[in-house]
């Protein structure tokens, strides 16, 4: 048992907590308030002037796939031979032992969204998974989480220098929906095929990949930049019916009425750095502030490795500065994040039941440049101590 008492608790389910304590047992969050009895064998942590925190869940990163400091070899997260490649599973390609794993714990992130690149596409699908571990097997939270698709300049420009399709917007959507309608035929034979066993098609495992996006378990995760490449990936979820995630949405600032008419979460970032490309040009700190304050869900990401995971709470810093609240930001590197990937109800608070997953500072992360990463734990277990 473990017990981290004295602390300023933002538990991000609530009030905070002054003073408070938290119990931890078997992984989980067994209590949590103020003036709790304390177990007189426990292991205590004393958080006396300390901030304690749920640990920041990071919605959208390649953490594992592309390794730090190594190249080609750590490359694994675009098979960019092939536009289509939904088939294709985070889990197989997730290096443990990458340094990003270390530089997460470093910055109290506990949890990680992570997957394909956008090469292709579809990427293939992503998994929510602890940032602590050996094996990728032991570390999973939610798999699949949700299938990756990309819009605009990223897959045209790969395929234009392999001289094949798609090599403009019109054949990244066409290429899209075909799939997705021999998917959503395949689908349907599938089912057929329960009363009539003549219906059964051939096994295609890029189209049973799909199954999961047609019937809505799983949401497509779709890399877009650019307004009228949101408003594409809008619109074929609309044609087939699918859920969506918003990802990156650099020029959401410029569209808030119909991105709060389609109310879909929108994961921001990287904002941090150059404009890299063109359809990054319109990129702003402002924009968490003002689709937040159109009523739009928001997540603030870095898409690490081009930001080091470790400064996302950076990240959700200069939000604030940009004027977006604090308590907004706060919440854009932990529930809303955990909310929007389907995995609330184990991370993103501190909560009684929840996994016990939570970062201890000194100083506040988002508003103190000197502000240090004292200690994170995962699952009741301390991984870092600064």
């Amino acid at each position: 048992m473990l017990v981290i008492k004295n602390g300023y608790i933002k538990t991000m389910d609530g009030e905070d907590i002054e003073k408070g304590q938290i119990i931890i047992y078997n992984k989980k969050i067994i209590a949590i308030g103020r003036d709790l009895d304390i177990p007189q064998d426990a292991d205590v942590i004393d958080a006396e002037g300390l901030l304690v925190t749920p640990g920041f869940v990071e919605a959208h990163c390649h953490i594992g796939m592309f390794e730090e400091g190594i190249g080609f070899e750590g490359d694994d997260g675009n098979e960019s031979v092939d536009p289509i490649t939904p088939h294709l599973r985070a889990i197989d390609g997730i290096n443990p032992m990458d340094q990003g794993f270390q530089d997460a714990l470093e910055g109290g992130v506990t949890t990680a969204v992570t997957g394909p690149g956008s090469a292709n596409v579809i990427g293939g699908t992503f998994a929510a998974i602890k940032t602590y571990g050996r094996r990728i097997d032991d570390m999973i939270i939610k798999d699949p989480v949700a299938m990756k698709v990309a819009f605009g300049e990223n897959p045209k420009r790969v395929y234009e220098d392999q001289h094949k399709s798609p090599i403009t917007r019109m054949a990244v959507a066409a290429l899209l929906r075909e799939t997705l309608f021999e998917a959503k035929n395949y689908m349907e034979d599938l089912d057929a095929s329960k009363e009539d066993p003549d219906r059964k098609p051939d096994f295609d495992m890029k189209l049973h990949a799909l199954l999961p996006v047609l019937r809505k378990e799983i949401p497509i995760k779709a890399h877009v930049h650019r307004a009228d490449d949101v408003f594409t990936a809008l619109r074929i979820a609309r044609e087939f019916d699918l859920d969506i995630t918003l990802d990156h949405c650099t020029e959401g600032h410029l569209i808030v009425e119909e991105l709060k008419e389609a109310g879909k979460p929108c994961l921001i970032g990287p904002t941090f750095g150059a404009r890299v490309k063109v359809e990054m040009r319109n990129k702003s700190f402002e924009t968490p502030k003002i689709l937040s304050d159109a009523g739009i869900k928001i997540a603030i990401i870095t898409d690490s490795n081009v930001i080091p995971i470790q400064h996302l709470t950076m990240c959700a810093g200069m939000a604030v500065k940009a004027g977006l609240s604090e308590e907004e930001a706060w919440k854009a590197i932990t529930i809303y994040p955990a909310e929007i990937t389907g995995i609330n109800d184990r991370v993103g608070s501190l909560k009684v039941g929840k996994d016990a997953d939570i970062a201890i500072f000194k100083g506040n992360p988002l508003l103190d440049i000197d502000a240090k990463t004292v200690m994170t734990i995962i699952d009741g277990k301390v991984v870092y101590k600064g």
